[in-house]
């Protein structure tokens, strides 16, 4: 996946997408220093001077920077004023203006703030932009190792015409070849720059380096100088792809250049040592001939005179002082290393390698420095002792008064004995500084911890702050499902007991119509036996009868059709039950059995058709010798045969609701 990415980085970043590739590369997205960045501007640095001065050199031909006290101009200024507030030890550098200015060109400014602070920390150029730009002699010394494996010709005409690497290639690594080549084309490369660091500026500055390598053969400083600035920025304005390609042929090993880094620490310290050294020879040098010139002038005496003697008591007693500031210093030192051991026992202890690396090798230039300081010092009162026997030798029997010289002699002596007092105190004065300034180291690097600790607890606090209010805003949006759930289940039980009433309702007009029935039957034979009918009355009656049947028919087929939507099984299961109790037996239907079967018993068709709360009701009288083929038709002669099955019979008929 990584290598996909390369690929796709190499090929070059489109515009639009710049910005947020960019962020995602050196996950600088969300960095808790952007939130700080607002208060940084509103400090004062001792930087903005020098900052102001090289605003105007950054960039001056593009229309964004080119403007005195322009938007460009003043974002670029409050960017490297609030990294200056935040590193400190490296405030601000000319070059590093380049880098941002690039930044500003993509994004906002706080983002481009925290891109920058990152580059800073991970793609090592905190360290090119220090003050003593260790890693860009580092940078120096490995580029000119390449040249010389890979192009030795180039090399011996470099050294020939004493044309040093930092000459042309220090802009290359402090600006990432942003004031070498057109802005197209830098950008390129920092594309690449921002996914495998440092390393494609060796293998671009190689690149260079190859394909010039012929005209740079046939000049001398002054010429090749020319072509650095002149020629080479020029060469690639057709596109940057072809740079690009040959710079992959470069061949980088990586852990050559590691062994290549400590090889050049190594030479370091070594000559910082050296230069210890000299200083130290230099000081002794000049000490001697301060003494030489002194003994020479009381050479020339044949005795001490009181002069002399005035002076070594007036030496003596500037030698006791100087012993007691120097005890009281030496207490002082004792009491600051003292609490600074218990600032650094109450500090956090992390064990960081990659992190304290810096530091470790600081604090060993500091030891060899206090060793030979030290060395220095016990190398003095070792010459002192040495100088101080041979001037005794000579001045051996030049004292014609015994009391005279045992009194000088006695004063020399102790005058010896506090100058080496002396000396050994200074020496433990610097042992005890070198212990400090070791504390304060360890106390730096137990500060830089604890801050970083402190920004990642605010990062998680901040990050515990939003998942609480996402985890609140979840409950309340499962408080007001719950509450939609509960108002969907009353409005169900409600259509449920709304189900329930006109079911009931049903039944009770179905009662009725019963009852109803009952009484018509009762009429029927009421009628018959006191012979109310005739023929012609009766056939009149028959076709109201058949018109009647005909209409309940209708009825009933619409109360089927009622029934059974309204037998559907609701959401909670709950149906109906009917309890019917007749003269003889008693029964559980529904309407539609219970009608069916009044139906079939009593030939009796009915129905209850609800109209604007109205109900039709038709009774009818159906003889039991009908034949199946006409449905309700009597024949006129059979009038008196008609009888009802069941005689005054009625129900009673009762119901209720199981859940």
């Amino acid at each position: 996946m990584r290598q996909n990415i390369l690929e796709l980085v190499r090929k070059g970043i489109p515009h639009h997408f710049r910005a947020i590739v960019w962020q995602l590369l050196c996950t600088a997205q969300s960095m808790p220093i952007k939130d700080q960045y607002s208060e940084l501007l509103k400090m004062t640095s001792p930087c903005e001077k020098l900052i102001r001065r090289d605003i105007a050199r950054t960039y001056p031909e593009h229309d964004f920077f080119k403007e005195k006290d322009s938007l460009g101009q003043e974002v670029l200024f409050n960017v490297m004023k609030a990294y200056s507030l935040v590193d400190r030890e490296v405030g601000y550098c000319q070059g590093s203006a380049f880098i941002v200015g690039l930044l500003l060109m993509q994004m906002p400014e706080e983002e481009a703030f925290c891109v920058f602070v990152k580059l800073m920390q991970d793609y090592r150029l905190r360290e090119l932009f220090k003050p003593s730009m260790a890693e860009l002699g580092l940078c120096m010394y490995q580029f000119e190792y390449m040249i010389q494996e890979q192009l030795p010709e180039l090399y011996v005409h470099f050294q020939s015409q004493s044309f040093h690497t930092s000459m042309y290639a220090s802009s290359w690594f402090l600006t990432i070849f942003l004031t070498t080549f057109p802005l197209p084309i830098a950008t390129r490369i920092f594309d690449i720059f921002m996914s495998e660091g440092l390393e494609i500026v060796f293998r671009v500055g190689l690149a260079v380096l190859q394909m010039n390598q012929a005209e740079l053969m046939q000049l001398d400083m002054e010429g090749m100088l020319q072509h650095f600035q002149k020629v080479i920025p020029h060469q690639f304005d057709n596109g940057p792809d072809k740079l690009i390609q040959a710079s992959y042929q470069v061949k980088y090993n990586a852990k050559k250049m590691k062994k290549l880094e400590k090889e050049y620490t190594t030479i370091k310290t070594k000559e910082m040592e050296e230069q210890v050294e000299i200083k130290r020879l230099r000081t002794e040098n000049r000490l001697l001939k301060q003494r030489i010139e002194t003994l020479e002038k009381h050479k020339c005496s044949s005795r001490y005179s009181e002069d002399f003697v005035l002076q070594l008591e007036k030496e003596l007693v500037q030698a006791r002082l100087s012993e007691a500031e120097s005890h009281c210093a030496l207490k002082e030192m004792q009491d600051k290393v003292l609490e600074m051991e218990k600032r650094n026992s109450s500090l956090p202890d992390e064990n960081n390698v990659a992190r304290l690396q810096e530091e470790l090798i600081a604090v060993k230039l500091r030891e060899a420095e206090a060793l030979m300081g030290l060395k220095e010092l016990k190398q003095q009162v070792k010459d002192l002792e040495e100088h101080w026997q041979r001037h005794l030798a000579r001045t051996a029997g030049r004292w014609k008064d015994p009391s005279r010289k045992n009194t000088v002699n006695e004063l020399q002596d102790e005058l010896m004995t506090i100058r080496l007092r002396e000396a050994e105190s200074q020496a433990n004065l610097k042992e005890m500084k070198q212990r400090m300034m070791e504390m304060e180291t360890q106390n730096h690097v137990n500060s830089n911890h604890l801050r970083r600790a402190e920004q990642e607890v605010t990062s998680l606090q901040g990050k515990v702050q939003y998942l609480s209010a996402q985890n609140k805003g979840l409950l309340a949006q499962l408080s007001e499902a719950k509450r939609k759930q509960a108002e969907t289940e009353c409005k169900n039980k409600e259509e449920v007991m709304a189900v329930r009433l006109r079911e009931a309702d049903s039944i009770a007009a179905v009662a009725e119509l019963q009852q109803h029935i009952a009484e018509l039957e009762i009429q029927k034979e009421e009628g018959k036996i006191q012979g109310q009918l005739n023929n012609s009355d009766s056939n009149q009656y028959i076709r109201e009868l058949k018109d009647q049947i005909a209409e309940l028919n209708d009825e009933i087929r619409c109360l089927k059709g009622q029934k059974d939507f309204s037998d559907q099984p609701t959401f909670d299961g709950i149906h109906i039950v009917n309890h019917l109790i007749g003269d003889d037996e008693s029964f559980h239907s529904s309407d539609e059995d219970f009608i069916s079967n009044s139906i079939q018993e009593g030939r009796v068709h009915f129905h209850l058709h609800r109209r604007t709360g109205q109900m039709a009701l038709g009774p009818t009288v159906v003889d039991s010798s009908d034949s199946d083929t006409e449905e309700g038709v009597l024949d006129t002669g059979d009038t008196d045969k008609i009888i009802p099955k069941q005689k005054n019979q009625q129900r009673m008929e009762s119901y209720s609701t199981t859940v």
